[in-house]
């Protein structure tokens, strides 16, 4: 998944495709634990598209955060 179209998702659909990910980083584990995976990318792409889930949660309360600290300074 790129970092687009993470970005275009909303917040709730943001925290159930992060679960989904780190529910698929466990199944890869567990395949590359009794040597089932081939394609040992996968543990990498899921790892990274974990992180690019996770910064774009981040941004967005970083940003709710500001907007909230603004507006009760005015």
């Amino acid at each position: 998944m790129r970092i687009d179209e993470v970005r275009e998702l909303n917040d709730t659909e943001l925290v159930k495709e992060l679960g989904d990910q780190e529910r698929a980083m466990m199944n890869l584990r567990f395949r590359k634990a009794t040597m089932q995976l081939t394609n040992t990318n996968e543990l990498g792409n899921t790892r990274k598209t974990i992180a690019r889930i996770q910064t774009v949660i981040r941004e967005r309360s970083i940003t709710a955060n500001l907007e909230t600290a603004q507006a009760e300074g005015e």
